[in-house]
């Protein structure tokens, strides 16, 4: 199975650490670009101080400039120059004059400020003249940056701690959707609710959690099966047991009072003998019910084991002709001897109890896309349609009024009328891989002439090969 949801996990991690670093850097960078400027505020203030110095040293002259100047620097806690620059060159080289008309001794107000530099920038602010300038270290209040470490706390902290919460969000609700479906279908379930499933709902999602909620599904949907089959065939079996139970004692009370003792003792070892092959068969059913098992397989001649299995019912039903149609004189099909023999003989069984005296019951082997169809019809009245899946339940039984003897027949598996035999039967041909239904067959008058039952089971490879050779 494709590990999908290592992927996926992998997928939103790797995405979400990307995501992460990107988004970090581009609001770091972002943010400490917005906070490297001047505030306009600030701007404008040494803006003024500048036209203040000029006004000054114009209208009052340098000592009162110079007393003003002392009075700022005592004020903002920096220093201030007014400068002309002279600048000699060497070797008969000149300034562009474009350089002369940008030259500043200090920054612009309009440009960055390094925020992690120790010392405070100096500004330079032109003079109307184009040659004096103001020059002023930054006082330490209008410096940009004042937040820088609640900034820099809220990035390398807060941001990655959301962005992380947020995968981890992601992560959580892609694990834990299929996880609490499985919770509540598994307690709905302990709480007697055996209908409950945990994929229920669709989801788009096909990983290893989705396949785990499948695996619940089917082992809820076999549990709950066995359940109701047990609850189903207890009840039954309950059911089936109190008429022979009933018929015991009374043998039992004949016995006591010397009332037909042979009689009674005869109906003891009937009743016993009926109620002994019921458990078993109830007790076998049971059995495949609740293990499912998958009998070891091996080549096995069906036309040895059906002649035997014949043979064997004509002794039992010499009042019935038993015939034998096959294709091949062997075929071999891949089966265990004891379970098929035991499906066969209780189909075979079946037909004969349903067949009218003297009429012949059919047996028909062939082939069919490597699998062997084996045909059993009888001669008997049939089942409605509508039953023909349910004759193969435990203790299944209809009443049903045969036209040609004028006799009410027990629509049943089992010559002892307990409807266990089909039941068996189904479950032992599908241990061994194969498939059994029931059809009726008609005539052109469209009236059924009896009941087939078919079983297909798949052929041994060699014989298969040699099939289609």
């Amino acid at each position: 199975m494709k590990k999908r949801l290592l992927w996926k996990l992998l997928g939103v991690i790797s995405i979400g650490t990307v995501a992460l670093f990107w988004l970090i850097d581009l609001v770091a960078s972002h943010t400490e670009d917005s906070m490297s400027y001047i505030d306009q505020t600030y701007r404008t203030e040494l803006r003024s101080y500048a036209k203040e110095a000029e006004r000054i040293m114009t209208t009052k002259g340098d000592a009162a400039l110079a007393v003003w100047i002392k009075n700022l620097e005592q004020k903002e806690n920096t220093w201030i120059a007014i400068t002309r620059p002279a600048l000699e060159t060497l070797a008969d080289t000149d300034f562009s004059d474009r350089y002369k008309s940008e030259f500043t001794l200090g920054r612009s107000l309009d440009w960055k400020i390094h925020l992690y530099f120790r010392e405070n920038p100096t500004m330079d602010i032109l003079f109307s003249d184009g040659k004096t300038h103001f020059l002023i270290q930054l006082p330490q209040r209008m410096r940009p940056g004042s937040n820088l470490l609640i900034i820099d706390l809220l990035l390398q902290i807060a941001l990655p701690c959301l962005i992380l919460c947020l995968i981890t969000f992601v992560l959580y609700r892609q694990v834990m959707r299929p996880l609490r479906r499985l919770e509540h279908a598994t307690q709905a379930f302990s709480e007697g609710d055996f209908n409950a499933r945990a994929g229920n709902t669709p989801d788009k999602q096909n990983d290893e959690l989705t396949h785990l909620t499948a695996i619940f599904d089917a082992m809820a949907g076999r549990i709950s099966t066995l359940i109701v089959d047990q609850r189903q065939l207890l009840a039954d079996l309950s059911h089936e047991l109190r008429t022979p139970l009933t018929r015991l004692n009374i043998a039992v009370d004949c016995v006591e009072q010397d009332l037909d003792k042979q009689q009674a003792l005869a109906r003891l070892r009937y009743e016993s003998s009926n109620m002994q092959e019921l458990i078993d068969d109830a007790l076998t059913l049971a059995w495949f019910n609740t293990e499912s098992p998958k009998l070891a397989l091996e080549p096995l001649d069906i036309v040895d084991l059906l002649q035997i299995i014949i043979e064997d019912a004509h002794f039992e039903h010499p009042e019935h002709p038993l015939q034998l149609e096959i294709a091949k004189p062997s075929i071999f099909v891949q089966s265990a001897q004891q379970a098929l023999a035991a499906a066969l003989e209780n189909t075979i069984r079946n037909a004969l109890a349903h067949t009218p005296t003297k009429q012949a019951v059919k047996v028909r082997v062939s082939t069919l896309d490597n699998r062997a169809c084996i045909y059993v019809d009888d001669q008997g009245p049939g089942v409605p349609e509508e039953y023909l899946e349910d004759i193969f339940k435990p203790f299944f039984r209809i009443q049903k009024q045969d036209k040609r003897t004028r006799e009410s027949r027990a629509i049943s598996s089992k010559k002892s009328g307990y409807g266990l035999g089909l039941a068996l039967a189904k479950r032992q041909i599908l241990a061994l891989d194969g498939t059994i239904k029931a059809f009726n067959r008609y005539n052109d008058q469209n009236t059924i002439q009896g009941l087939t039952l078919l079983i297909s089971l798949p052929l041994s490879h060699d014989n298969a090969h040699s099939t289609a050779e």
